[in-house]
């Protein structure tokens, strides 16, 4: 078994999708659009076969996201190596997105840094 992908609401499409493509490496198709209720999205592809599906529609919530609740808390993408996890940290950071932690490693063994972006979700940046 797999995951075959994982979902994301969000209200700015297009901004989540260039991130995506920007700074991780993926591959947006076309999108999608039902006209019928305008739920609209785009599904990101990595080179591992991984994908995210990006969402939005007109009636979304909005709602606060603190670090440390319950759900999803972050997704990782690992990058290779601990020189290429510090050349991302260094150009988010330096395009404006929030650092959390690190790089760093951690006490299970794990070379990471975390940023917030993508309208507060945070994202886990690992060799």
């Amino acid at each position: 078994m797999k995951i075959e992908h994982i979902a994301m609401y969000v209200n700015d499409l297009e901004a989540a999708r260039d991130f995506f493509v920007k700074y991780l490496g993926g591959t947006s198709n076309d999108g999608y659009h039902n006209k019928n209720t305008d739920f609209r999205s785009f599904f990101i592809s990595f080179a591992d076969g991984a994908r995210l599906e990006l969402m939005t529609k007109p009636e979304i919530i909005d709602a606060e996201k603190p670090l440390t609740r319950t759900g999803y808390a972050h997704v990782a993408f690992s990058v290779g190596s601990k020189e290429k996890v510090d050349e991302l940290t260094d150009r988010l950071e330096n395009d404006g997105f929030e650092l959390v932690s690190g790089p760093r490693t951690t006490g299970d063994g794990y070379y990471e840094s975390c940023i917030v972006a993508i309208e507060g979700n945070q994202i886990e940046i690992t060799v």
